[in-house]
């Protein structure tokens, strides 16, 4: 049993263009070709296409073994002191030699949640109040995600999720 194992270097020809205080932390070769790569970064994952989801824009990462499914946050409206985000499309990514890549994504998108709850809308439906923790941000970024079926423009259910944001707000604000 190796007690230190080397990671390979990601070839530079793979390589994202980092922020200065980008680092690497795992990548894998995405499919069977092996010119295209998924890389985890202190940042957030970069995608075969050349995006990088921050952390705090990823909803769900699933592992099945072989596949990562990732579902990003897109924004579907911009409100007082918080975002509505709903799913956007699943992007599944073939990784036959994963490494830490899973881990790392799974570590980062659950590290960047430091607030959620969710709160059942009468009369049908909920919302999740959701605080994350975004790099060069000072405090939490807040959204909500709702439930199916929820009539999410309805004037009583945006003044109810007026005042869970604003309640969870107060309740992570730091102490005066």
């Amino acid at each position: 049993m190796k007690l230190f194992r080397r990671v390979p270097k990601l070839p530079a020809a793979l390589r994202p263009t980092l922020e200065p205080d980008e680092r690497v932390l795992a990548w894998a070769h995405v499919g069977e070709s092996g010119d295209a790569v998924l890389v985890a970064t202190n940042r957030g994952l970069w995608l075969p296409d050349g995006r990088r989801l921050g952390w705090h824009e990823i909803h769900k990462a699933a592992w099945s073994g072989r596949e990562l499914r990732i579902t990003p946050a897109e924004v579907a409206q911009e409100r007082n002191g918080y975002t509505v985000l709903v799913d956007a499309p699943v992007a599944g990514f073939l990784l036959l030699e994963p490494g830490e890549l899973p881990d790392q994504v799974r570590t980062r998108v659950t590290r960047s949640v430091a607030y959620t709850s969710h709160h059942p809308l009468p009369p049908h439906g909920g919302v999740r109040v959701v605080g994350r923790r975004v790099p060069g941000t000072d405090g939490l970024t807040w959204s909500v995600r709702y439930d199916a079926k929820t009539a999410v423009d309805a004037d009583p259910i945006i003044e109810a999720t007026d005042q869970l944001v604003e309640s969870a707000q107060e309740a992570t604000a730091p102490p005066a």
